[in-house]
């Protein structure tokens, strides 16, 4: 699987409604594990959507829901109606989209081979969503530092993506950032 493949769907998605919901997000990325869930809202969080007030809760709230429901280890992923129905403008996701495009095109360039595959699998994995959760839970206290929230997010759609690609190296990297996320956090909040 591709990262283009989540971006060209999002487009698709934003190009048929005037507005995007989770759960129509849900339905057409569904099939492809909990990876694009971790991913696209961490994204949508580092894009400039990230500046209104509330959405890096918001969206830290669906990766918090996301990344306990694969500790527990969920076949399918479940969210509330109230998330459900949250939905973005479609200007707004095909802004954010042009902006990321280039990077998500340079992404599938470096991560066409699975590498280190046993980093991406069970019990890795599941360490890896509970450090999502953690990265999570730091999001709303930085909200009220400007772009603070970016680390945190950056290391969950790091990890989301080697979940996707299959690559360890990648999360060994992204679980690197991690740490330097939580020491952060404590500097800033300390």
């Amino acid at each position: 699987m591709r990262l283009s493949d989540i971006s060209d769907t999002l487009s698709e998605l934003a190009t048929q409604q005037d507005s995007v919901s989770v759960g129509h997000l849900i339905e057409k990325l569904g099939s492809r594990g909990y990876a694009p869930f971790l991913i696209v809202p961490a994204i949508l969080e580092i894009s400039p959507i990230g500046g209104l007030p509330g959405v890096p809760t918001l969206l830290a709230s669906i990766i918090l829901l996301v990344a306990s429901q694969m500790v527990c280890g969920r076949d399918h992923l479940w969210l509330p109606a109230i998330l459900r129905r949250r939905s973005l403008k479609s200007y707004r996701l095909s802004g954010a989209l042009e902006k990321v495009d280039p990077v998500v095109r340079k992404l599938d360039a470096w991560f066409a081979n699975e590498r280190l595959e046993t980093m991406t699998q069970s019990p890795v994995t599941n360490f890896a969503a509970f450090i999502c959760l953690l990265l999570a839970l730091s999001v709303p206290p930085l909200e009220f530092i400007p772009f603070a929230s970016t680390a945190p997010m950056l290391a969950i759609a790091l990890i989301g993506i080697a979940l996707l690609v299959h690559d360890g190296w990648l999360m060994l990297g992204a679980l690197s950032l991690s740490l330097l996320s939580f020491t952060t956090l404590g500097f800033l909040l300390g």
